[in-house]
């Protein structure tokens, strides 16, 4: 089993910026995509981010290009890291790490992570 957790959320201003990070445990994970998602309160959970087992691929949704970068530590750390600039208060939020086995090239697609965590709320005061 892959255990994945969320930290480095908060409150932060407008314009300011916050880094998250998804530390995983368990099985070998270093071949998986990997992928963040976020859920405002009273919407569906959205994509935000995803990068491939090699960390070579990134691909980002429309309303975070040129604000948020993905990237990967595949050493022992084995943590992913959602590098958040220029924040805005619709990025409020709670923000869920995923890996996926079956797209090491990485996706948008909700339904194609098999491991989740519990999120980090991050909320952007204005």
């Amino acid at each position: 089993q892959v255990q994945l957790v969320e930290s480095g959320g908060g409150l932060v201003q407008a314009g300011g910026s916050l880094r998250l990070s998804c530390a995983a445990s368990g099985r070998t994970w270093s071949g998986y995509a990997m992928g963040w998602f976020s859920q405002a309160a009273g919407k569906e959970r959205e994509f935000v981010a995803t990068i491939s087992w090699s960390g070579g691929r990134t691909y980002y949704a429309d309303s975070v290009k040129g604000r948020f970068t993905i990237s990967r530590d595949n050493d022992a750390k084995n943590t992913v890291y959602l590098q958040m600039n220029s924040l805005k208060p619709e990025d409020t939020a709670v923000y869920y790490c995923a890996v996926s086995t079956r797209s090491p090239s990485g996706t948008s697609k909700q339904n194609e992570y098999d491991y989740w965590g519990q999120g980090t709320q991050v909320t952007v005061s204005s």
